[in-house]
């Protein structure tokens, strides 16, 4: 280990170099020679990752801990010897310094937010004043302990990099990027920009100082779309950059935090509001114009509004993260979480994850985190990498949500990761998928709290084919697992669009979009881009998914999906499976469609450091016969290529069309199956599947305006026989008639159940779920005795329509004007006690997103004063068939289900506005019970507060 003076001995250094490289390259066992010179990316290619794992064993066999620097800095086995022997024996680990700060962790403080703010300067302000020496951040070093960052703090230094920059220049409304690791200085430039009245434009630091030209050439595109005047890095890039700044034309100063700061405060704060640009958040991965997301302070303030209400955030709650700050997920979930809600933010820096994962789950029991995530492989490198000596005694039981997003969620990692760390008291009810983007600043679905991830299992063929989500059994072979993200957040609506750009139905696969009140306005000084970001009123995600039971399914990025012989392959599943092949390096697989003769050839990319043939042809044929048992069918091209050849971004995703373009290009491996008659075949292969999408489409547009035709037909044809009816009965029964033919003219079945619940003779009040305006119809068409519908008035405004219903009995309610509405019901009530059955749909209106509304009260409170029961009826499928917001009709199949009759509370002592309460409640609870939607009551009845407090105001 150590020599006998206790000097770290370079030999030794040596030695465990040569063995964690020769262990990655066995074919280079016995030649290569390390010494203190050899670089570890020219001569070893240790990656990043690798170099961790290098650093992870030099820690172990010398028993030190190498500081961050050590492990970006560091170039050869020489620059470790110096970093080894300036490091004492026994040094803290990262469990002690947080110990040690937990120990001294001042909680004096009572834990607050901010009442209402419009930005986030205002929400600084507010905790500066209110309560400046409580601790904001607790900045987790494992070196040296935690650095306590307090909001008068905070705002001081704030203001005086802000000083700093409005003294170079600096004017308001103006773009200062900031390239800075995890640390104080980012939060100091963040507000400082913003003091100033700029613009902050977060880019990712280079993993090493080595990198940084290359590093600086990848972000000239970035600065210069945003106009960027400062770029605010550290002091060893300040002189590497300064030398590049002529690529971009804006760029005046290179500076760092220590640069700007000075015992000056500015003047004046600028003024911003709402609509101020609060931040530009550039996509990763971006191979062609820059693509910056416009963030406003009214964005972030919503969205974050939003997110509390999903995951019922409090001040109590401590959220802890390792995730970067130039990503939306750390910078806007933790940190502008943590400022806004006003919990305290725990955070280490991201290499300390990567190189020892159970640092992170140490933070959490520490301080008793109760909000901590990450993206999917966060949670699989915790499975795979922490042994169970490193763990001892851990306990997670504060751990109350664990996020999982940002990328695609392994049913396999959130099994494993339950199954591994149960017995540290990690309950699986914490694990919580989400799905979000920067272009919603960030939050779109989350899986309910406490409810655990849903994972739905569904037929491959049928899936990849025709697109719809079929559920099959366990013992299913041929299947595909999906993770649910949940259902959407407060004020957010999520729908899925086919090939036709209609709306598609319950379990269709499609195009997600969304809308919502943080939705960004588009991308910065890119009118091109921002013109496809939106379809009508909807965000276009480029995701693609579907919708079960309200919740969101999300199966691939529309780009990414590749269409061989009429199926749609999805990349991700068979990345994850070749990636546990034999030598390929995990993490380093790409799968794309390629060009050819009009059709898409399937490509599977895979690194491996293997380079003899015998050796890389058992890999090749491996991996085809992986692909030919998951998908039933073999790719066209199987591609081994050295470490480093598949692109990510710097979240770690795989650049799928970067790499496509390079494969294109023939700048990867070349093809062996490329040949003359492989291509003629696979452009008349891609025939067929291009006919089939056709047809599928011009067979939707058909059904449906046949469907319209027959519809409307049936309606102008019924309307004169009800209208010169001489009886409400008379009417009802030839309107049930007309409803029966239009429905099987449509060849649209109704399957009913429950009739034997509804009384035959006397009064009862039906209440039914309201999911399109197909439900009256439907009912109308299978109740098998007359039932006056309840509506509101203004259906009886237009003669077509108020002749007809006045002839079917119905009876009207004013929404509007509330004596008129007392009126009305007086009118209900009178009509119930007299022995006409009344059908309510007590949520009112109708809404396009699956989910039972709040109910109200009138229909309970007519069966209440006329001694009635009220029978729940629970209508599913008409919302697929044709949606509140659109009249392009679907096919599809609806289900009626009649239930018990549920009679009022006995008058007692209650009143009979508490029996109506009671009786309104029960009969919700069971129709959500059986309805398979999700509850919207909370997040309307919030909204509507909302909304009047605002109207009030």
């Amino acid at each position: 280990m150590r020599a006998a003076d206790g000097a770290v001995t370079a030999s030794v250094l040596c030695d465990a170099v040569q063995s964690l490289a020769e262990t990655l390259h066995p074919h280079l066992k016995g030649r290569i020679s390390v010494d203190l010179d050899t670089t570890f990316d020219r001569d070893l290619g240790l990656d990043s990752l690798t170099r961790i794992e290098l650093l992870t064993r030099l820690e172990r066999e010398f028993g030190v801990t190498l500081s961050e620097h050590d492990m970006t800095a560091a170039e050869t086995p020489r620059d470790l010897l110096r970093a080894l022997e300036s490091s004492a024996p026994g040094a803290r680990t990262g469990e002690d310094a947080a110990a040690d700060s937990r120990m001294t962790r001042d909680d004096s403080a009572p834990a607050s937010a901010p009442a209402e703010t419009s930005t986030l300067v205002d929400a600084l302000l507010w905790h500066a004043e209110a309560h400046p020496d409580r601790t904001h951040v607790h900045l987790l070093d494992e070196a040296s302990g935690a650095r306590k960052l307090g909001y008068g703090e905070l705002l001081d230094q704030s203001l005086s990099v802000a000083a700093g920059l409005r003294a170079r220049g600096f004017e308001p409304g103006q773009a200062a990027a900031i390239m800075l690791p995890t640390g104080v200085a980012y939060f100091f430039s963040f507000f400082g920009i913003l003091l100033a009245g700029g613009v902050p434009v977060p880019i990712y630091p280079p993993a090493r100082i080595s990198q940084i030209e290359d590093h600086f050439r990848r972000h000239a595109r970035i600065l210069g779309n945003a106009g960027a005047r400062f770029l605010i890095t550290f002091e060893q890039a300040k002189q590497v950059t300064r030398l590049l700044a002529s690529q971009v034309d804006t760029l005046d100063h290179v500076v760092t935090v220590e640069d700007l700061q000075g015992d000056q405060k500015p003047d004046v704060i600028p003024n911003v509001d709402g609509k101020s640009i609060a931040f530009l958040q550039y996509t990763s991965g971006s191979t062609g114009s820059p693509k910056g997301v416009v963030l406003t302070h009214a964005n972030i303030l919503a969205s974050l509004d939003s997110m509390r209400q999903a995951l019922a955030a409090e001040p109590s709650d401590v959220f802890v993260s390792w995730l970067p700050l130039y990503h939306d997920m750390g910078l806007i979930g933790a940190w502008m979480g943590s400022l806004v809600v006003g919990f305290p933010l725990v955070l280490m820096s991201p290499l300390s994850f990567l190189r020892r994962p159970e640092s992170w789950l140490h933070a959490i029991e520490t301080y008793q985190g109760t909000l901590s995530g990450g993206p999917n492989f966060a949670f699989e490198l915790c499975t795979r990498r922490i042994r169970e000596e490193d763990i001892d005694g851990l306990d997670l039981g504060s751990w109350r949500l664990a996020f999982n997003g940002a990328e695609p969620v392994s049913p396999a990692t959130l099994r494993s990761f339950t199954d591994r760390f149960s017995r540290y008291g990690f309950r699986e009810s914490a694990m919580t998928p989400v799905y979000g983007l920067a272009e919603a600043t960030l939050g779109v679905a989350f899986t309910p709290i406490n409810r655990g991830p849903r994972i739905d299992r569904i037929n491959r063929r049928t899936f990849s084919l025709d697109g719809r989500a079929t559920p099959v059994a366990d013992e299913e072979t041929d299947a595909v697992e999906f993770v649910s993200c949940g259902v959407p957040i407060s004020g957010f609506e999520v729908r899925i669009v086919d090939d036709t750009g209609f709306e598609a139905g319950e379990r269709e696969e499609g195009a997600v979009e969304f809308r919502g009140p943080s939705t960004t306005s588009g991308y910065y000084r890119n009118p091109k881009a921002t013109r496809t970001l939106f379809h009508d009123e909807w965000l276009v995600s480029g995701d693609r998914g579907y919708i079960a039971d309200g919740e969101v399914f999300i199966t691939g990025r529309s780009k990414d999906v590749v269409i061989r012989a009429g199926r749609n392959i999805y990349p991700y599943e068979l990345e994850q499976a070749v990636a546990d092949v034999e030598r390929v390096r995990r993490g380093c697989v790409a799968v794309f469609g390629a060009s050819a003769s009009g059709t898409e050839r399937l490509v599977v990319v895979a690194e491996t450091r293997e380079t003899g043939e015998a050796r890389r042809g058992e890999i090749r044929a491996q991996i085809e016969r992986l692909t030919q048992d998951l998908l039933g069918m073999p790719a066209d091209d199987v591609v081994l290529v050295p470490p480093h050849t598949v692109l990510k971004t710097s979240s770690g995703k795989i650049r799928r069309a970067a790499i496509r373009d390079l494969y294109e290009r023939g700048a990867l491996a070349p093809s062996v199956r490329a040949v003359w008659l492989q291509l003629l075949r696979l452009g008349l292969a891609g025939i067929a599947p291009s006919i089939k999408r056709l047809s599928k489409t011009a067979g939707a547009w058909a059904w449906a305006a046949y469907a319209a035709v027959v519809f409307a037909g049936l309606v102008l044809l019924a309307w004169p026989a009800v209208v010169l009816s001489k009886t409400p009965d008379t009417a009802f029964r030839r309107a049930s008639r007309s409803a029966r033919a239009a429905f099987a003219l449509a060849r649209i079945p109704i399957d009913i159940s429950g009739l034997e619940h509804l009384p035959k003779a006397t009064p009862f009040v039906l209440a039914a779920n309201h999911s399109s305006y197909l439900d009256g119809l439907a009912l109308a068409a299978v109740l098998p005795r007359r039932i006056s519908f309840v509506a509101k008035r203004e259906l009886s405004q237009t003669a077509f329509s108020g002749l007809f219903l006045r002839a079917l009995g119905v009876q009207f309610v004013e929404r509007f004007d509330h004596r008129r509405g007392a009126e009305d019901a007086q009118t209900i009530a009178s009509t119930l006690s007299a022995g006409t059955p009344l059908c309510f749909f007590p949520e009112g209106t109708l809404h396009r997103m699956p989910g039972l509304l709040a109910f109200q009260l009138g229909a309970f409170s007519a069966a209440v004063e006329a001694g009635t029961c009220v029978i729940p009826v629970v209508i599913r499928g008409t919302r697929s068939i044709l949606r509140g917001d659109s009249w392009f009709a679907r096919k599809g199949r609806v289900r009626i289900e009649v239930l018990a009759p549920i009679y009022p509370q006995a008058r007692n002592d209650s009143s009979a506005w508490q029996r109506a309460v009671s009786l309104r409640d029960q009969t919700r609870n069971v129709m959500l019970q059986r309805c398979g939607e999700p509850d919207l009551a909370d997040r309307r009845a919030l909204q509507d507060l909302k909304d009047h407090l605002k109207d009030e105001s």
